[in-house]
């Protein structure tokens, strides 16, 4: 009759080696579905532990399934991967520097610099006459024609000076008796030649043995080249930026960022001189009574375009920094 510590052993199930260490008890059929439920302690941690790794591991493969395909796959990859936000910066700067280079251009193209307000002129005296034949001529010094755009509603740009006279100079209105609508009325302008534009100013306008004012001259001088310097700079940006997109890479936006910088420091060198030479020429030659001075719409697009050059080029160069940064950094992951 078998004892009772034989019964014991016999209830024991057999066991099966599985290491050479020993020999370990088998689990039960169910230890799977309690493992996978989270009955044992700290289950459910383990659970979302696992399910973090393994999303990680998905997003992992996605991310390296190019290089299984060589050079190619791994180029497509990485193209891939480019942020659509590296994207959205350049198109924006591309649309901030277009509007910035058509302001430019067109304060380079207008004659609405600074614009003087005076009373309409009653008849064409001779002095006003003599005036605009002074005006006209070839050989007008400095304080002849801003004495006329001081009479007759002058405006200055960088390549021409106008006033607006009568249509008939020789129209006389009798006292008391009203003078015709402003359709008599017309604009003439002349344009600055190179020699004046180059031209030194002198210390008292018009008066050549006063001196040279070398300040007024060379503010003169830069205040007509700035501007084309800036344009001359955006339009090799831009094609900068062209071949970027023939090339599929923001690398040489980052030339173009620069560029963009310098052209909006000429565009406010170029405000900056505008308004100095102004200030001193004023100084020289005070507006005659009932004559008030502003700057125009032609000086605000240029004051405009820089702030839109400077915003692009940040843009540009943000985009192409960050984005050479992001590379780097996947470059160093892939080797590691």
């Amino acid at each position: 009759m078998p004892s009772e510590a034989s019964r014991c052993f016999s209830s024991v199930p057999p066991t099966t080696p599985t290491s050479p260490l020993g020999s370990v008890a088998r689990p039960s059929p169910g230890w799977r579905r309690r493992r996978r439920r989270g009955s044992y302690g700290g289950g459910g941690l383990c659970r979302e532990v696992r399910q973090k790794r393994r999303g990680e591991s998905r997003v992992l493969w996605f991310e390296l399934e190019g290089e299984a395909g060589g050079a190619g796959g791994w180029a497509s990859s990485l193209n891939a991967r480019m942020d659509n936000r590296f994207a959205t910066a350049f198109v924006i700067a591309c649309v901030l520097s277009l509007i910035s280079t058509i302001y430019m251009a067109a304060s380079i193209g207008t004659d609405f610099w600074y614009e003087y307000r005076s009373p309409v002129q009653e008849n064409s005296s001779d002095l006003n006459k003599s005036i605009w034949n002074d005006f006209a001529s070839d050989e007008a010094d400095e304080k002849t024609y801003n004495d006329a755009l001081f009479r007759y509603n002058g405006t200055v740009g960088l390549w021409r000076r106008c006033i607006t006279i009568p249509q008939n100079t020789y129209w006389y209105n009798p006292p008391g008796i009203e003078r015709p609508e402003s359709h008599d009325m017309v604009t003439r302008c002349m344009s600055f030649t190179l020699t004046e534009q180059f031209m030194e100013k002198f210390v008292d306008p018009g008066n050549h043995n006063s001196g040279i004012d070398l300040l007024r001259t060379y503010l003169w001088r830069c205040q007509f080249l700035l501007p084309f310097v800036s344009l001359g700079l955006m339009c090799f940006g831009a094609l900068i930026g062209l071949c970027a997109c023939i090339c599929r890479s923001l690398y040489p936006t980052i030339a173009t960022g620069i560029l963009h910088l310098l052209a909006g420091l000429c565009t406010l060198g170029s405000v900056s001189c505008y308004v100095a030479g102004i200030e001193l020429l004023h100084q020289k030659l005070e507006l005659p009574e009932n004559v008030s001075g502003e700057f125009g719409w032609s000086f605000c697009l240029a004051c405009v375009s820089a702030p839109l050059q400077f915003m692009a080029s940040a843009l540009f160069i943000w985009a192409a920094h960050t984005n050479r940064k992001e590379y780097t950094l996947m470059k160093a992951y892939r080797v590691a």
